[in-house]
């Protein structure tokens, strides 16, 4: 049984036999559905603009990492069209299980690469991701190549969001300067936003960036 405090390491604590672990814990489901919740009430924030995002509306949304499909569950649940991309194949088969078994029509998987993305520009009315997005940066020790990698992958995520997209992400960089060169990849291609932590004390841990795709004539208090 996987403890609650303990930290997995990307890929290897998903593959396998680990994933089938990941997928049947009753804790990890509970948090991963919860935080979930938490991002949704997010794209909404006011503060990204009041008038862009109504409610009612059955928006398609990019669950980008979304694993075993614990967070795309949920967005189906609250009426989104959801396509879920993962790089691990023993993650994403336990959602297309779900989403056979359960006949989820609203529900496209992916299998591919968040820093290679496999969408045409201006698809997906907003994105999605649930404790995966600091994975972009796997074997990238050194600075310079981190940075490089983050802005590349802003960049296209700018170019497959619609206009005045939002991209809400809870994720775990593992100190400041991580953070702040995720932070600055966004500011750089494009992105208006804010951040949310969920420790204000602590210097990594669980994180939010609330991003919003700039437009000059939008309604917005957001700055990171």
């Amino acid at each position: 049984m996987v403890r609650k405090d303990y930290v997995p390491e990307f890929p290897d604590s998903y593959l396998g036999d680990k994933s089938d672990d990941y997928d049947s814990q009753g804790w990890m489901e509970r948090n991963q559905k919860k935080t979930t919740m938490r991002c949704i009430e997010f794209l909404y924030d006011k503060k990204l603009g009041k008038e862009d995002i109504r409610k009612d509306i059955p928006y398609l949304l990019l669950d980008l990492g979304c694993g075993t499909g614990f967070s795309s569950e949920v967005l189906l649940e609250h009426g989104f069209k959801v396509v879920g991309i993962d790089l691990l194949y023993d993650m994403l088969s336990k959602m297309k299980k779900k989403r056979d078994n359960q006949h989820l029509k609203d529900l496209q998987l992916i299998l591919g690469d968040a820093n290679h993305l496999p969408f045409r520009s201006d698809v997906f009315d907003h994105i999605l991701s649930v404790s995966s997005y600091n994975f972009i940066l796997h074997k990238k020790t050194h600075t310079k190549e981190k940075k490089q990698q983050a802005n590349a992958t802003a960049k296209y995520i700018n170019i497959i969001l619609k206009k005045l997209g939002r991209f809400i992400i809870e994720f775990y960089p593992k100190d400041e300067e991580e953070l702040e060169i995720f932070k600055k990849s966004f500011i750089y291609n494009g992105f208006d936003g804010f951040l949310i932590k969920s420790n204000p004390n602590q210097k990594s841990g669980q994180t939010f960036l609330l991003l919003k795709k700039n437009d000059e004539n939008s309604d917005r208090d957001a700055h990171l």
